[in-house]
């Protein structure tokens, strides 16, 4: 009966590492609400500290994910200049032509392949112009308005808690589970350890 216990000390030490381990990942989201306990009170850690996980998260995505710098970036690509001059241009011809044929029919006649390409050509100028400013206006107006790290933090404020333990278990699935099961391990090691010690 000698071998049971050799056997025993690590698996017990295992088991007591992996329950361990799977409590503390469990305590991560439990319990939601603060429950007394007399002595001390216990509450999940990110259900305690929601508000600030959603400060922190919306300073970090603004400082180092995105920024108003990136959105500047975007906006002023030049295929974006060319692509919104494009746009305007098509769907300004578009107007003229229906809208003159609202009007008076006789007056669509006129707008021939060599007229309409003459708006385009003085259209084509303007836009050169404008869109610059219409750029900078709208560049200046998100800076103005678009806060990044308050909408991040307003979203995580607004999760509920199961919600963002979904969105967290969704992506770290494999990590909470390689803790549970480390735990497991060292369990075991320190349980041999201790058998060794007590045999020598």
């Amino acid at each position: 009966m000698e071998w049971i216990r050799y056997i025993a000390v690590p698996l017990i030490g295992a088991l007591i590492g992996y329950v361990t381990n799977y409590i503390a990942v469990k305590m991560l989201f439990h319990p939601k609400k603060p429950v007394n306990l007399g002595i001390f009170t216990i509450h999940g850690i990110f259900p305690k500290r929601q508000k600030e996980l959603a400060k922190n998260l919306g300073d970090m995505i603004e400082k180092e994910l995105v920024s108003h710098h990136d959105v500047n970036i975007i906006i002023s690509d030049p295929t974006l200049k060319v692509k919104i001059k494009e746009t305007i241009k098509e769907k300004f011809i578009s107007f003229i032509k229906d809208k003159a044929m609202e009007i008076n029919p006789m007056l669509g006649m006129f707008l021939n392949d060599e007229l309409i390409e003459k708006i385009n050509y003085l259209l084509d100028q303007e836009l050169e112009k404008f869109i610059p400013d219409i750029i900078k206006t709208l560049t200046a107006e998100i800076e103005k308005e678009l806060n990044f790290s308050e909408i991040v933090r307003e979203k995580v404020e607004s999760f509920s808690m199961e919600k963002l333990e979904e969105i967290l278990f969704a992506i770290m699935s494999k990590e909470f589970r390689f803790i549970e099961i480390i735990g497991g391990f060292l369990g075991f090691l320190i349980g041999l350890t201790q058998l060794v010690v007590f045999m020598i």
